[in-house]
């Protein structure tokens, strides 16, 4: 058994050691207990020098046995043995980059959570070291590679993980795989209302700087009849609040493969992907690229001063797109900005965030299906935040975007009564 504060007269065993220094009385009536005559920080030297010794012709014999071993496993399996001196190297693959698919307006429009499934399928071949899975909610989430069976006890080789219904295990599973030192890239999925259950595992990749890749669909009301339940609200803002993490959400297939493209990349600092249930058409000019500046003009000139800028995440970009359209009816000149990372827009050279957001454009509009906290800094003290500031409700996605407001008829609105 563990006894703690082994040692002191006075505290040992007592709560009085477990968040309080000893003090100096309690320190030398320890010392003087334990026979401890050395200064603080003082390391006897024949204490160091065994460790040392010993340390070292440890390692020394470890490391030579396991080279050892490798030369001999590489001249057997070459290939296997390349493939496992590129993850160990924490390199990435070669052009990697270049499997993830792009799409364009003529493309059919689908969930994002259906396009993360692609694009996962897509970078299995390209990443050896991609494994992982559901909270068992693979085919909601959308998360099996096709290629690849289930990784068990007998079949190691295989990338799927059944992680079973245990979020905080599955994301404290994905931070000892990304920790481990081997090359793997862990991924893992659940509904994005259920990420409430592995938070603590998410800050820790965050704060540990483990670049595990967190795929949350179902990313709002727009999933309808599971109700309030079910329904994120303030998740998107609380992730944004949290140090050294990505957190998009995209409005097509572009910006999907986008996020996947900087997540991967990412190797010290983990993404939550908050993705849809419902289909979205793909956009004529969005891009991996653009995707990784965290916004770009998505509708409208990229030159000059706009009478009104309409921001928008996710499933709500065609909304912004169909009110611009809507205002430039009237004579109005109307950019839309896509914004599906605020952290990378963050990181971006002033001047070019001067260039998506001109300071002398005071009309603005931001549109997301959650909560309005921390629009102020891009929509500005004058500009509006459409957003879910309450609990949503049972009733179909369509019907609870018509209820809440987010509809062509509200981002005009909002707009004019500024201009």
């Amino acid at each position: 058994t563990t006894l703690i504060g082994y040692g002191s007269p006075n505290k040992a065993d007592t709560h009085d050691v477990h968040g309080a220094p000893l003090g100096a009385d309690e320190v030398a009536a320890t010392r003087a207990n334990l026979k401890w005559d050395y200064a603080p920080f003082e390391v006897p030297e024949d204490v160091y020098g065994a460790m040392k010794t010993n340390t070292l012709a440890k390692g020394a014999a470890a490391q030579a046995a396991w080279e050892a071993n490798m030369e001999a496993y590489a001249a057997k399996y070459p290939e296997e043995a390349a493939e496992l001196r590129q993850l160990v190297s924490g390199e990435l693959p070669a052009g990697w980059e270049a499997a993830l698919p792009t799409f364009t307006p003529e493309d059919k429009g689908v969930a994002t959570r259906i396009h993360s499934q692609t694009m996962l399928n897509a970078l299995a071949p390209a990443l050896p070291g991609l494994i992982g899975g559901s909270a068992d909610l693979a085919p909601s989430n959308m998360t099996l590679m096709k290629m690849f069976g289930d990784f068990q006890k007998d079949t190691p080789e295989e990338r799927n993980v059944r992680f079973g219904v245990r979020e905080h295990g599955m994301g404290a599973i994905c931070n000892g795989l990304g920790l481990h030192g081997s090359g793997l890239i862990p991924y893992c999925a659940t509904f994005f209302i259920f990420s409430d259950y592995m938070r603590a595992a998410m800050r820790i990749s965050a704060l540990s700087q483990v670049g595990v890749i967190y795929v949350m669909t179902h990313d709002s009301i727009g999933l309808g009849e599971d109700g309030p339940t079910h329904q994120p609200i303030e998740h998107l803002a609380s992730f944004r609040a949290m140090p050294n993490m990505y957190t998009f959400r995209p409005c097509d297939g572009n910006e999907t493969a986008g996020a996947y493209a900087v997540a991967v990349a990412s190797r010290k600092t983990p993404s939550t992907l908050a993705l849809s249930r419902q289909g979205l058409p793909n956009q004529a000019k969005s891009s991996i690229e653009n995707t990784k500046k965290g916004a770009y003009v998505i509708y409208g000139e990229e030159a000059g001063t706009p009478d009104a800028i309409l921001i928008g995440t996710g499933s709500e970009v065609p909304l912004c797109i169909d009110a611009a359209k809507a205002l430039e009816g009237e004579g109005k000149k109307v950019r839309v900005v896509s914004m599906p990372c605020w952290e990378l827009f963050d990181q971006q050279p002033a001047a070019y965030q001067e260039s998506v957001l001109p300071a002398a454009c005071t009309v603005r509009v931001s549109v997301e299906a959650g909560s309005t906290f921390g629009w102020g800094k891009y929509v500005g003290a004058t500009g509006k935040a459409i957003g879910l500031d309450r609990f949503g409700a049972s009733a179909p996605g369509g019907t609870l975007y018509e209820q809440f407001g987010f509809t062509v008829d509200n981002v005009v609105a909002s707009a004019k009564a500024q201009m």
